[in-house]
């Protein structure tokens, strides 16, 4: 026979509370695992790639002719008639502009009358010397004072030839600075005149970057009319005193193959007065530049973050030889191609598993990001 003996319904419904409770219970001991955090994603940047050292070493500027002449008037006057205007192709010897010769006609007319008389004197006191009816001394008297006739007369007429401005030398007005009706002064600027060839661009250099520059240094040139074409350049002219106004070194690249066609005929043909944009490669060896946002501070001490291989981040120690506005000058702790961050530098830990969220940024885009 069976021991076991049939539960009373009414025992059975008294049970299963307890035991329901009993299951949720063991169930609450055993917490269920939370899922790893995702790495954090960060902006990065190549040192010595595109971004900051392209910006910092990148200027524009305006396609100028290295031969430039001030044209002025070498009297003072009225302008009363100009026959050229900006951008107008001018051959040696064309007349340019004239001022209005009435005054300086008048001073050769009165010129040319004291001549004549000094003149006239001259011949009568030469004929009394012959029949010694004069004494040497006035006949010496009579030849200084023909002489000096003589310059003032040409004195005069110079300075009436002066009312008209004529062009030294073929080349494109590059601008104009008179009107006609305006009264100039002696050497006052009227035209500024461009000479044909050896075309260069003008630029002007930061005081924080002048010493990065030598002259010589190879260039690449492009044009904002045309960015896909390249032209090259070398640094010619590089001032040694900054302007007082803008604080900047101006400074002059030539151009050396600015005539030369390009192989498919669509490269931008480059003409006086363009906007162009002026690059320096760097140096190998030369300082890197890094965004300002990069630098952490770690004990009083600049480093940057450097990713590894395993997109884990390591604290650097780097050294700082300059700061400038947006971005510093590392001397040394870093390489050219290493990838380091250029945002959120202080939420990161030694070790610290991170996402690349941008392959490449520029200083701009580092400060922006922050």
């Amino acid at each position: 026979m069976s021991s076991c003996h049939p539960v009373p319904p009414r025992q059975v419904s008294v049970l299963l509370p307890a035991l329901l409770v009993l299951a949720l219970g063991a169930a609450g001991c055993s917490k269920p695992e939370m899922p790893p955090a995702p790495p954090r994603p960060v902006l990065s940047m190549l040192v010595g790639e595109s971004g900051a050292e392209d910006a910092a070493n990148t200027y524009s500027g305006e396609l100028r002719s290295r031969f430039e002449t001030q044209l002025a008037f070498r009297v003072a006057g009225k302008i009363i008639e100009r026959r050229v205007d900006a951008g107008a192709t001018v051959k040696s010897g064309e007349v340019l502009a004239r001022l209005d010769p009435a005054d300086t006609a008048s001073s050769a007319t009165a010129a040319a009358a004291q001549l004549a008389l000094a003149e006239a004197d001259a011949r009568r006191y030469r004929d009394l010397r012959t029949q010694n009816f004069v004494s040497q001394a006035a006949l010496d008297a009579k030849e200084t004072a023909l002489k000096s006739a003589q310059a003032q007369a040409e004195l005069a007429r110079n300075q009436n030839a002066y009312t008209t401005l004529l062009a030294d030398a073929p080349g494109v007005v590059a601008a104009v600075a008179g009107e006609v009706g305006q009264v100039v002064a002696a050497g006052q600027t009227v035209f500024r005149v461009a000479r044909p060839g050896s075309m260069e661009v003008a630029i002007a250099v930061p005081e924080s970057r002048v010493g990065s520059l030598r002259i010589g240094q190879p260039a690449e040139v492009s044009l904002w009319a045309d960015a896909s074409a390249r032209y090259r350049g070398v640094l010619r002219e590089l001032a040694s005193v900054a302007d007082p106004a803008t604080r900047t070194f101006a400074a002059r690249v030539a151009i050396a193959d600015a005539d030369l066609p390009a192989q498919d005929g669509k490269r931008a043909r480059p003409l006086l007065g363009m906007t162009a944009s002026v690059r320096f490669p760097a140096a190998a060896g030369s300082l890197l530049r890094v965004p300002l946002t990069a630098i952490f501070q770690q004990d009083g001490k600049p480093a940057v973050w450097v990713l590894a291989a395993d997109s884990t981040v390591v604290l650097r120690p780097v050294e700082v030889a300059g700061w400038g506005e947006k971005d510093a000058t590392i001397a040394s702790g870093l390489a050219a191609g290493e990838r380091i961050v250029v945002a959120g530098v202080h939420k990161l830990t030694a070790g610290e598993k991170v996402k690349v969220a941008a392959a490449t940024v520029s200083p701009a885009a580092g400060n922006a990001a922050q």
